[in-house]
C-alpha cells in the first residue's frame, strides 16, 4: 500500500511523510478513523514509507524487498493483531491467510465485514495476543530496519490485554513501532490513548470522493456525485454503493414517493414485493438513500438551500417535492423510516415492513 493509491487525505500523508523527514516518528501511532475511512491503508502505506529502500519525496517505491514484503503481509518484522474469537489457540497468527486476502481485496473494509469474512459472530483481542506481540518484540529485527505491530480495532481489546500492553508501550524496544488503528477511539482506555500520538484520519469530501469514483473508477460525474452524497465520505460504503448492479436510488425513491402520495395501491404493493426480492443491503441502502433525501427536503423548506448538496434531476425532485410534503411531518417521515431500517436488520418480513411504512408516508405527506 502506497499514499498515492489512497484518495485525498493530502494533510494527514503530509503529516507523516513530514514526520519522517525531519525524524520525529512517535514510537506509537493511533490512526483514528471512522469506520470504512483510510485509517488501515494509512497504516499500512506509513509501514511501506518508514522502512523503504529506496523512498521518493512523497512516496515509498513499491519494488524495494521491503515494500515488496509489506504489500504482501509478509514481512518478517511486521506483527499484526487483530479480532479474532479470541483464546490461546485462535491468535492472529492463527488467521493470517484469511487477513492477508481480506486486506487485499478491501483495506476500507470494516470490522464487521471481517468477522463475516472469517465467520464468527462476535471478535475480540484476547490477553494472549499481547502476551504473543510482548514474545515476538524480544527477538531481533531480521531486517534491520523499523520492527512494527499494527493492532487493527485496538478498542476490541479487553482491558486485560490492554494493560498487558502499557509497559512495552510506553518504552518499546529501539526501533519499533506500534501503529494502533480505531474507528472508535471512546472505547479505548485513557492509558492506551496517553501514551499514542494520534493520527485523525476523517472521512473524504465530497469532491475527494467524485474524484476518486470519475479517475480510478471510470463513474460519470453525475453518478460519482450521488455515490458521494450516499457515501458521506465513506470509501467502504461507496464500494458497497458501486457494487450494487442495476439499482438506481434516485429513481427508485422517487417513484416510491409519487405511489405514497397518490395513495395508488397498484403500485404500492407490486414495489413492496420488488423490495422483498432485494438483498438486505440494498433495502438498507435504498431507506438510507430516502433518509437522506428527507432531509435535503427539510433545508429546502426551511430556506436553507446553500446546505443542499444535489444537482441535477434530484435537485429538481426535491424542490418539487419540497411543496407537497406537510413540513411538520418531516420528522416522523425520517422516523418511520429509521424504524424501518431497524426492523430490516431484526430480518422482519420486508415486503410487510415495506408496505405498512408506505402507508404511514402516504398519510404524513398530507
Amino acid at each position: 500500500m502506497r499514499f498515492s493509491q489512497i484518495p485525498g487525505l493530502r494533510e494527514t500523508k503530509e503529516q507523516l511523510i513530514n514526520a519522517v523527514k525531519t525524524n520525529h516518528v512517535a514510537h506509537a501511532l493511533l490512526f483514528d478513523g471512522a469506520s470504512g475511512s483510510a485509517a488501515l491503508p494509512m497504516a499500512l502505506a506509513f509501514s511501506a514509507y518508514v522502512n523503504c529502500e529506496n523512498p521518493t519525496e512523497n512516496d515509498s517505491c513499491g519494488t524495494c524487498p521491503s515494500c515488496l514484503k509489506i504489500d504482501k503481509i509478509a514481512h518478517p518484522d511486521f506483527i499484526f493483531a487483530y479480532p479474532t474469537a479470541g483464546g490461546k489457540k485462535v491468535l492472529s497468527e492463527n488467521f493470517i491467510k484469511q487477513w492477508r486476502d481480506f486486506v487485499k481485496e478491501n483495506p476500507f473494509a470494516g470490522l464487521s465485514d471481517w468477522l463475516e469474512y472469517i465467520e464468527i459472530k462476535q471478535g475480540n483481542i484476547p490477553v494472549e495476543e499481547s502476551r504473543q506481540i510482548i514474545q515476538n518484540l524480544s527477538l531481533k529485527s531480521y531486517e534491520g530496519g523499523y520492527k512494527i505491530v499494527l493492532i487493527w480495532m485496538v478498542e476490541a481489546m479487553g482491558q486485560s490485554a490492554a494493560n498487558a500492553l502499557l509497559k512495552i508501550l510506553e518504552e518499546p524496544p529501539e526501533k519499533t513501532l506500534f501503529l494502533l488503528v480505531t474507528n472508535d477511539s471512546n472505547r479505548l482506555l485513557t492509558t492506551i490513548i496517553s501514551r499514542t500520538q494520534r493520527i485523525a484520519v476523517r472521512n473524504l469530501s465530497e469532491s475527494e470522493m467524485v474524484t476518486f469514483l470519475t479517475d480510478s473508477n471510470g463513474l460519470n460525474h453525475e453518478r460519482a456525485a450521488q455515490i458521494a452524497f450516499l457515501s458521506e465520505g465513506n470509501i467502504n460504503r461507496a464500494f458497497e454503493i458501486l457494487n450494487q448492479k442495476d439499482q438506481n436510488e434516485k429513481d427508485w425513491f422517487a417513484n416510491w414517493m409519487r405511489y405514497c402520495y397518490a395513495f395508488d395501491l397498484t403500485k404500492l404493493i407490486p414495489l413492496a414485493d420488488e423490495f422483498d426480492a432485494l438483498t438486505k443491503e440494498s433495502q438498507r441502502s435504498l431507506l438510507d438513500y430516502g433518509l437522506k433525501i428527507i432531509r435535503e427536503i427539510y433545508l429546502e423548506c426551511v430556506g436553507a438551500k446553500n446546505l443542499i448538496k444535489l444537482e441535477g434531476d434530484e435537485l429538481t425532485f426535491v424542490q418539487k417535492f419540497s411543496r407537497v410534503f406537510k413540513f411538520e411531518n418531516l420528522d416522523k417521515i425520517s422516523e418511520a423510516i429509521s424504524e424501518a431500517q431497524m426492523l430490516i436488520e431484526r430480518n422482519v418480513r420486508a415486503k410487510i415492513m415495506f408496505l405498512d411504512l408506505s402507508l404511514s408516508i402516504s398519510r404524513l405527506i398530507k
